[in-house]
């Protein structure tokens, strides 16, 4: 039986790269678009924006309706975020203003993304493994190694072949959802709860503990998203490099250290206390932000980021496995508020830092240790949490 099972594991680990791709590889098109279709760079930010927009929209839907099939949702997904990074390819020259086209492709990407992200995590979490919090984080880290495939990936294919032939790329990533599609129509699944069973959104809402478990969440996809989407800014200012190393140095080398925290713990942490783990990788996180935004020496401050990076990689997943423990008739609802929450702290941090580097006269470094409310807020949550318990 948990031979069969595996197939399901593997499924889900390539939907996470998946959703990688679709949330990785766009922006790195951005001076494509630029160039190619005369976008006006201050507009390229719709891309992002509609993305997390759409995507928050899914994980809403998700919560408030109940009895989703499973497999056909998690199937579709894998269909929208093929045909949106196809239609990235093609789409955007059938509009006299292409930024349409490409924010078409967008919204439908995103909806696979968001189905991604809520449907993904309770699956893994009904098959029978025995480490469940283990196999949650090791699930969360195929994220991480996707996106260092995507940067690494897209930065060989256009050394070697041009950014002009950047669409026969696009049509190369959209194979591995398209492959995906079968995996998920053959591979076992079960509901963590059936829906008849799962607890409403509203009944959630109502719970005063579930409160705080969406804090946590909010303050887990803060902090990683924080320094996630800023490094390579920051590779750039504080150690003097130009774009295409401090993307390599920054959102890869980020990517990376967090997948090796995420793999770690799903390889060891069977025997671990996961609150006092998560506990500890919040205070770790904390000083990590402070030695990168107060440090005067650029590599220790670069260094800080990538220690957030390890910090940072069992708050997402962890999170999903604390509250799916304490609250374990939650349902598909639970887990969608979750990624709903989520998804608004990978808003809110960005969005904190640059506010703060605005006010700042551009200074990135003070940014980012306003940033640092948000591990410390992860501690204040799980200790609170701690104390119910």
């Amino acid at each position: 039986m948990i031979n069969d099972y595996n197939k399901t594991k593997v499924a889900c680990y390539l939907g996470f790269v998946t959703q990688a791709i679709v949330a990785n590889f766009p922006p790195l098109l951005f001076m494509v678009f630029y160039r190619e279709y005369d976008i006006p760079i201050a507009m390229l930010a719709y891309i992002p924006a509609v993305f997390y927009i759409v995507q928050l929209i899914t994980d809403f839907l998700c919560a408030k309706f109940k009895n989703l099939d499973y497999r056909r949702s998690i199937i579709i997904s894998e269909i929208t975020s093929a045909l949106g990074l196809i239609g990235l390819a093609f789409l955007p020259q059938l509009f006299s203003n292409p930024l349409i086209g490409i924010l078409i492709c967008v919204t439908v990407y995103a909806v696979g993304s968001g189905l991604i992200e809520v449907l993904c995590s309770p699956i893994i979490e009904a098959c029978p493994f025995e480490n469940k919090e283990g196999m949650m984080s090791l699930l969360h880290s195929f994220y991480c190694w996707g996106a260092v495939a995507v940067i690494l990936g897209s930065t060989l294919f256009f050394y070697l072949f041009g950014l002009a032939n950047w669409r026969y790329l696009t049509f190369l990533w959209a194979l591995i959802p398209l492959y995906n599609i079968y995996n998920f129509s053959v591979c076992p699944i079960a509901p963590i709860v059936p829906d008849a069973e799962g607890m409403s959104m509203t009944a959630l809402l109502k719970n005063g503990r579930f409160w705080l478990f969406l804090i946590l969440m909010v303050a887990a996809g803060a902090s990683e998203s924080t320094m996630a989407q800023w490094t390579s800014a920051f590779a750039e200012a504080s150690l003097g490099v130009d774009k295409a190393i401090g993307d390599l140095a920054g959102p890869c080398g980020f990517a990376f250290c967090m997948g090796l925290g995420r793999l770690w713990y799903g390889k060891k942490g069977l025997h671990l206390n996961l609150s006092a783990y998560m506990t500890g990788a919040g205070i770790l996180c904390f000083f990590a932000y402070l030695l990168a935004s107060l440090s005067s020496n650029p590599v220790a401050s670069f260094a800080g980021c990538m220690i957030s990076g390890l910090a940072v990689g069992i708050m997402w997943s962890g999170s999903i496995s604390l509250t799916s423990a304490r609250i374990p008739k939650g349902g598909t609802a639970l887990f969608a508020l979750l990624a709903l929450a989520g998804d608004m702290g990978g808003t809110l941090g960005p969005s904190l830092i640059g506010i703060a580097t605005r006010s700042a006269e551009n200074s990135i470094r003070t940014g980012i240790l306003a940033a640092s409310v948000f591990p410390a807020m992860l501690v204040i949550s799980l200790l609170l949490i701690r104390r119910h318990d």
